[in-house]
């Protein structure tokens, strides 16, 4: 039940916080007691964690998102992919964070579920102010998760930033 509160907390701030980030459309509303609530809510908690101006970040919510064995990899272009776990990618990132405001949200979202099982595409973008006209980089995180008990955590985060060679294709756009 625990877990649940905090997902519930996440996405609340996750709310209040993501539309001075950026003109996202407004999300579908989805009936909190849904899978795809729930789903969307861990998402939503793992951008809320790592984004904000610089400082302090809660690495220890972060790693309550993520089921035991869980990776995160990033794949620069023209660059072997990173692999880390949620321990190792908090150390990497945490100076950098503490320095320097990050602000990525999603701004498209698609869903897909089989049972205990979803995947996410999440396109999101990244600014360096809440304020930013335009963002800075734009990507993709392709995100799976498990029920685990009464809640979802993720299982792998494989995130593929937007250049030249690697725009992202029209359906993980937002729609007009």
């Amino acid at each position: 039940m625990k877990s649940r509160v905090w997902v519930l907390l996440g996405t609340m701030l996750a709310a209040a916080w993501v539309p001075g980030c950026a003109t996202a459309p407004a999300p579908a509303q989805l009936d909190p007691a849904s899978d795809e609530f729930q789903i969307e809510s861990t998402v939503l908690a793992m951008y809320n964690v790592v984004s904000g101006p610089a400082g302090r970040h809660d690495w220890n919510r972060f790693k309550e998102l993520f089921a035991p064995g869980a990776r995160l990899i990033a794949t620069p272009a023209g660059a072997a992919a990173t692999v880390r776990t949620p321990d190792e990618y908090a150390t990497a990132t945490q100076v950098d964070l503490a320095e320097h405001a990050l602000f990525q949200h999603p701004v498209a979202t698609r869903i897909e579920r089989a049972g205990d099982i979803a995947q996410v595409f999440s396109t999101f973008e990244s600014r360096h102010a809440s304020s930013d006209a335009a963002p800075y980089a734009r990507g993709v995180n392709s995100i799976q998760l498990v029920r685990s008990g009464d809640r979802w955590v993720i299982v792998s985060v494989l995130t593929e930033d937007e250049d030249a060679a690697h725009p992202i294709p029209a359906a993980y756009l937002p729609r007009q």
